[in-house]
């Protein structure tokens, strides 16, 4: 892909790159420290989740990991100087990497090839769908360094798997495997890899996430993003009669008065396959 209204950003510790049309492949790229995210890094991540909700001709966002984890937290390295020498470094509004606390429009899905602790649980806590390989494992083990989960996952993480297995998995900082994340609710899939190299098994798991994003981008790119807002506004907590009334009153109007509706309904009478304009909503 290379025709960007404004060229995508240079992440420091993360490699772009566009596995099918309208996809945008976020690979975290610290392999050695597990991918675990420094400040720069947030900042990094946050501006190339801003630039692909304002890039017409990106639709749907994956993230995954390099080598054996997905991201397994913050650079504790990083969270211990600055504790010594009471230096404060400002999180972007979006939280870690850039998800955690994300208000962006377009959906993310996280192929989670690998170990995922931390801020990693926080950021596919707050993706929309989590694809995820049969080697990896999940954690919210802040307790244990006496930290906490502050990047939005703990209110979320709730509303998610529950009130008792939210407790378990923060309250212990225990392990969950895929399996288990599954029956949850966590994860939507888990792809079996047990037979396959460790960079083979990330491909088939990022692979198996392109499918899913191609199935989201084929479809008309206003109706994602207001169906995903409407989901969303039942997900934070907002009453299903406001929630409808707030989506109508703001998102279902802008859509009414798109091109994709008129060509959806179009092409279902003329019984051919729909051509989506780039949203503008």
């Amino acid at each position: 892909m290379s025709n960007f209204t404004t060229p995508p950003p240079t992440p420091e510790h993360a490699l772009l790159s566009f596995p099918a049309s309208y996809v945008l492949l976020v690979t975290l790229n610290r392999p050695r420290g597990l991918n675990c995210i420094n400040s720069q890094g947030h900042v990094d991540l946050h501006e190339v989740w801003e630039w692909m909700d304002e890039e017409p001709s990106v639709r749907v966002g994956i993230i995954t990991g390099t080598g054996r984890a997905f991201c397994a937290g913050a650079d504790l390295k990083e969270w211990n100087n600055r504790t010594t020498t009471k230096k404060r470094t400002e999180m972007p509004t979006s939280g870690f990497g850039g998800l955690a606390r994300r208000k962006g429009k377009k959906p993310v899905i996280a192929a989670v090839n690998g170990l995922c602790f931390g801020g990693g649980s926080e950021m596919i806590i707050n993706s929309d769908l989590v694809i995820a390989s049969s080697r990896a494992v999940f954690g919210l083990p802040e307790v244990k360094r006496g930290v906490v989960a502050q990047a939005g996952a703990l209110p979320r993480l709730v509303r998610t798997v529950g009130k008792q297995r939210a407790m378990e998995m923060a309250l212990t900082g225990r392990n969950i495997l895929p399996e288990e994340a599954e029956r949850w609710g966590l994860v939507n899939e888990v792809v079996d890899v047990k037979d396959l190299s460790e960079e083979e098994g990330n491909k088939v798991v990022v692979s198996r996430a392109a499918v899913v994003a191609g199935l989201i981008a084929g479809n008309s790119p206003d109706a994602v993003l207001v169906t995903r807002e409407g989901i969303k506004l039942g997900w934070e907590g907002i009453g299903a009669d406001e929630a409808t009334g707030m989506l109508s009153e703001t998102w279902m109007r802008r859509l009414n008065e798109g091109e994709n509706i008129k060509e959806g309904l179009k092409a279902f009478v003329e019984k051919r396959a729909p051509v989506w304009k780039d949203s503008k909503l």
